[in-house]
């Protein structure tokens, strides 16, 4: 008799932690559009076993912020996703003068596509007291932030309420260079150079950081074959990719001269969705905002010469192929 009822709650048990296992993460993404950040929301909206986007938050950053957040919008409309809020955040750094990149992105924020107002509006209410709001009621370390551009909107909430760090899982930033060099200056990745004082301020909050810099999504470059490849899943999702990406990656292939582009945000995304394509160790990182040459350098201590506590994951490796089979078979879940 006792040994039915053991074996029945040992598979109630199994059963629990099965479906504890395949629960979508919780995940709120904050994000500048930008050509990349559009292929990072398709592929994040297009998984939802996976992830379970709780709202879109956006910053000024390659462009501003009420462009961000059309584009932001744009996406959000042409993945047919409009039941995830939006919302419009900080429409300039903490400390420093705002910059932007329309030189890599266009004046619109999106190359190689044509754009227009999205029918549905913004969410009511601000993205800062939006993450306060969330993360303040949240259960303890329930909600993963993915932070695609300047880390403003996150770092004001912070401040606001220091306490609701408490609610975060896990900050996966797209950001940061180190073996690479920057793409912004010799040293510093435009997200970082863009705030470099809202990374301080994410960095000394104590939440659980992982990295993902120009070390690694410079390792995960387009080429003429998977941009096929994305081609040939033939929907409406995949054809703004493609047109997208080869607007897109011009820029990066004329100044590195490499022989294809990066998609450097889709990165954090495909980090989540498979984090087995990715490799990486704990590092202890800072984030130099002083001014001068040095300004936005993200100091990754690879090999621990300074003895100090590791602080962060920092991802210097990826899978390219692989990120672009995942991108090509979430691509076909869309319109």
């Amino acid at each position: 008799m006792l040994k039915p009822l053991l074996q029945g709650l040992t598979l109630m048990a199994a059963a629990a932690v099965t479906s504890l296992q395949a629960a979508p993460r919780e995940l709120i993404i904050d994000t500048d559009p930008g050509a990349d950040d559009v292929v990072a929301l398709f592929l994040a909206m297009a998984s939802p076993d996976e992830l379970n986007i709780r709202a879109i938050t956006t910053v000024a950053g390659n462009v501003r912020l009420e462009k961000t957040a059309r584009n932001a919008r744009l996406a959000r409309e042409w993945a047919g996703r409009e039941d995830i809020p939006v919302y419009a955040g900080a429409g300039r750094p903490l400390v420093r003068t705002p910059i932007y990149a329309a030189e890599v992105h266009g004046e619109e924020g999106l190359t190689g596509v044509p754009v227009h107002e999205p029918k549905k509006p913004l969410a009511d209410g601000n993205a800062v007291q939006y993450l306060v709001d969330t993360l303040g009621s949240a259960a303890p370390h329930s909600i993963t932030v993915a932070m695609l551009g300047p880390q403003t909107n996150l770092a004001l909430a912070l401040i606001q309420r220091p306490e609701i760090a408490q609610g975060i899982k896990e900050v996966v930033v797209m950001g940061g260079a180190h073996f690479n060099g920057g793409n912004i200056t010799p040293v510093a990745e435009f997200n970082l150079y863009a705030d470099p004082h809202a990374a301080e301020v994410v960095l000394a909050s104590g939440v659980p950081l992982t990295y993902l810099p120009l070390d690694v999504t410079h390792k995960l470059l387009t080429s003429d074959a998977r941009l096929a490849q994305l081609a040939a899943v033939n929907n409406h999702a995949s054809q703004l990719v493609v047109d997208i990406l080869k607007a897109y990656i011009k820029h990066d292939m004329d100044l590195y001269g490499m022989p294809g582009g990066p998609v450097h945000d889709a990165s954090v995304i495909a980090y989540l969705l498979k984090p087995e394509l990715f490799s990486g160790r704990r590092i202890h990182l800072s984030v130099d905002s002083r001014e001068g040459p040095t300004f936005g350098q993200t100091v990754a201590d690879w090999y621990g010469v300074l003895k100090q506590p590791a602080n962060v994951l920092w991802i210097n490796q990826g899978d390219a192929q692989g990120f672009f089979d995942l991108l090509s078979a979430r691509l076909a879940r869309l319109q």
